[in-house]
């Protein structure tokens, strides 16, 4: 790849706490406050947002937003692919975890013939279907439409007519589904999850390195064995979700805040040393709310930082 573009995706309709759409300009802010010229060094593009719909009264209660969402994962996977096809790396700020899908679904349609890993950060696994949904906040369900992958051993919910089609939609964008194998995902730092999930995770042998785990064992070790696990993969995406952190270590600038996650060192190891192995094809950051913030704008200051840090490795590791 040539050069590095930073794709902004404001939408946060697939959450279930507005705010997070506010997250990127929180992040350029705190780049701004400590004298970075960051965002002006990279090309970037805007992408539109449906984040009206919240005014909307709600129809799909197991996937609410579902087809707005699948709207804007639409323009996200077109976002990507075009930027890959231009041979220029993705980074991408979104504003809740269900761009994700999107994200996904734009490297896959890039490299249709290429195996996908995913590097998933994040104190939640996102492998809800709407048949599983406690919430219907979709941003808990990205992985398992990338993964197609609807739990129906474990279906507590009715799901019909569009929430169904706008379900099928968002396995289906691009026209490949599956696009990720579920021995191709590697969680970091999962430990807020519901039954369905941790059924998910045991069933298909899906790891996840919790925080003490990292810790007692090494962070080179649970590395070191993550590219192994992903060693069949041609490419990998990193999506990181701040969330990911610990909250009380850091701030609760975030929709789903969780104690005893990463410091911000831990997720600048995690991220570079995957970078290091020169299968990365995006890195996405989502998820910061300034909103819920109580530290005035401390997590978005620590994901600049984060942000910051590991583009230095995709300039080394990613860019020729």
């Amino acid at each position: 790849m040539d050069k590095i573009k930073i794709i902004k995706n404001r939408s946060d309709i697939g959450a279930g706490t507005r705010g997070s759409d506010m997250g990127i300009d929180a992040i350029e802010i705190a780049a701004i406050n400590c004298g970075s010229d960051y965002f002006n060094r990279y090309d970037y593009v805007d992408l539109e947002t449906e984040n009206d719909v919240v005014y909307e009264k709600q129809k799909a209660l197991f996937a609410k937003r579902i087809a707005k969402v699948l709207t804007v994962c639409n323009r996200l996977t077109d976002a990507v692919k075009t930027t890959l096809g231009n041979s220029e790396f993705p980074l991408v700020l979104s504003g809740d975890h269900s761009s994700a899908l999107g994200t996904i679904s734009g490297i896959k349609t890039a490299f249709p013939d290429k195996r996908l890993g995913v590097v998933w950060i994040d104190a939640h696994a996102d492998i809800h279907s709407p048949y599983t949904t406690p919430s219907g906040n979709v941003h808990g369900m990205p992985l398992a439409a990338a993964l197609a992958d609807d739990n129906m051993d474990r279906k507590i919910n009715e799901v019909k007519g569009e929430t169904d089609a706008a379900w099928e939609g968002l396995k289906n964008i691009g026209g490949i589904s599956p696009k990720v194998l579920h021995t191709d995902v590697v969680y970091f730092g999962v430990r807020d999850t519901e039954e369905p999930e941790e059924y998910a995770m045991e069933k298909n042998a899906i790891k996840n390195y919790r925080v003490d785990e990292v810790r007692y064992r090494g962070m080179d070790v649970c590395i070191n064995e993550t590219l192994e696990k992903l060693s069949d993969c041609d490419l990998i995406y990193v999506s990181f979700d701040v969330d990911s952190m610990d909250c009380d270590l850091i701030s609760k600038g975030t929709g789903t805040p969780v104690s005893k996650g990463f410091d911000q060192q831990e997720i600048k190891d995690i991220i570079n040393k995957i970078i290091e192995s020169g299968k990365v094809a995006c890195v996405e950051v989502v998820e910061v709310n300034p909103c819920l913030d109580n530290k005035g704008n401390v997590m978005a200051e620590t994901a600049f930082d984060v942000l910051s840090d590991f583009t230095s490795s995709i300039e080394k590791y990613c860019i020729k």
